[in-house]
């Protein structure tokens, strides 16, 4: 079997191991903004103000940011940074036309019975419960003291705007084999987040003046494995050489000139990362051919089993996700099963597994570049698909008591979990996800 852990327990135990060599950690506290020098160069981040009230106004509590500089900054944001999404269009560090393509991850953490439990065991599957042109599949976990992580990955180019990841996930669970796993056992905690599945042709350039790219905030993820740790401490490695070389080795940066990481990429090329995600790169796009599922699942065993992605071509990306979705009058509407609340839940009866908590008077942290677009555009377009796509019920289409008759959009930022699906699939591109106060969230207990 596998040894199978959680990974946020793992970053806590490697946050007390980084601090044992010296390292400094910033325990709740969030990167709000990058410092550019003149000449384009990044010289570091800022961290956000804290103790201000949601019309940005500071109140008693009130502590300014602070600014972090250094000679070579390393984003590691994760999967759509909310940093790294702006520095990557700023520094024009894709190609016209090359964007990342996302999937999003719904899991809960489970205690069953004894004697169904078989610690180390995995399982994957495809497809069920969604039709054959929309990408995704399941998982299950059996971890240690008889827990079990289970989940659906649902990719977010899907195009039915009916569709809710959260409530295809609850279909996932009454299948059968997954019921009767779950039949007798607890929840005991609930979360979600994108993932990158674009692959080697959706990376981007790796380095600019003044830092790098490493992890998933680039997009090292093996989609057919869903596996990425691996890549992204392997990354953070290769980064960490190149940063010594530059700075101690070869003592670049002492009069201000910025550091340029070229040697980080040209390592990567020649690592084992590279060869992993070239081997693959096929894999994901190999589903939007005419076939949808079908199609992929057959040049997916053929290319991992046998070709190992020596072909002399590569799949592009239809489209990016938001631009995927289509309209209503395309589509019906999906008759989703009421939950049974024994191993399938309402929406609000998983948030509050999360343990997930903001500060009431704080800016919101999900905002909107304008406030009218989603009642004009996006309720009349996709019936409000927020509403859907969200899997913690932060977005809703309520009555309108200043315009009888009409809806206002309203946003329950209390409810985050941060999993920045609205920021990616959005389909006017018009929520962007920025961070909360430092500490605010998910508790990320065991998930």
């Amino acid at each position: 079997g596998n040894y199978i852990v959680s990974l946020s327990n793992v970053v806590k135990w490697l946050g007390e191991k980084a601090e044992e060599l010296g390292v400094d950690v910033f325990p709740g506290t969030a990167a709000s903004d990058i410092i550019f020098a003149p000449d384009g160069s990044v010289h570091g981040i800022v961290t956000n103000d804290a103790g201000v009230d949601k019309g940005f106004k500071p109140k008693e509590s009130y502590t300014p940011g602070i600014e972090l500089r250094g000679k070579v900054t390393l984003f590691a944001e994760g999967c759509h940074g909310s940093l790294t999404k702006g520095l990557i269009r700023k520094l024009k560090l894709r190609e016209e036309g090359q964007f990342q393509t996302y999937g999003l991850g719904i899991k809960e953490v489970w205690e069953v019975d004894p004697a169904k439990h078989s610690p180390g065991d995995v399982i994957h599957t495809m497809g069920y419960p969604l039709n054959y042109s929309t990408y995704g599949g399941g998982f299950i976990y059996h971890m240690e003291d008889n827990k079990v992580s289970l989940g659906l990955v649902v990719g977010l180019d899907y195009q039915n705007p009916y569709l809710s990841p959260y409530k295809e996930f609850q279909r996932f669970k009454a299948h059968p084999f997954v019921t009767n796993l779950l039949k007798g056992g607890r929840v005991l905690s609930y979360g979600a987040r994108a993932l990158v599945e674009g692959g080697l042709q959706s990376l981007p350039k790796l380095f600019f003046p003044g830092g790098a790219l490493i992890g998933d905030t680039a997009g090292f993820l093996n989609v057919p494995k869903i596996k990425g740790t691996h890549n992204a401490m392997k990354s953070g490695i290769l980064a960490a050489d190149s940063a010594y070389k530059a700075i101690v080795t070869e003592s670049k940066g002492q009069d201000g000139t910025p550091i340029v990481m070229a040697d980080y990429e040209e390592a990567f090329k020649a690592s084992s990362i590279y060869q992993e995600l070239y081997e693959v790169r096929n894999v994901r796009p190999s589903f939007h051919s005419p076939l949808g599922m079908w199609g992929g699942m057959m040049w997916s065993g053929l290319d991992t089993m046998f070709l190992k992605g020596r072909v002399p071509f590569t799949f592009q990306h239809a489209h990016p996700d938001h631009a995927m979705l289509q309209p209503t009058a395309m589509h019906q509407p999906i008759d989703y099963p009421k939950p049974d609340n024994e191993i399938t839940f309402d929406l609000l009866t998983s948030v509050s597994r999360t343990g997930t908590n903001h500060a009431e008077d704080q800016p919101v942290h999900l905002r909107l570049k304008d406030s009218t677009v989603e009642v004009k555009e996006n309720l009349p377009l996709y019936a409000g698909p927020e509403q859907r796509f969200c899997p913690a019920g932060v977005y809703e289409y309520v009555d309108d008591e200043a315009n009888p008759g009409k809806k206002r959009f309203q946003i329950n930022s209390q409810n985050c979990i941060h999993c920045k699906t609205c920021d990616i699939k959005d389909p006017a591109q018009n929520i962007n996800w920025a961070v909360p106060e430092g500490g605010d969230g998910p508790q990320y207990v065991d998930t």
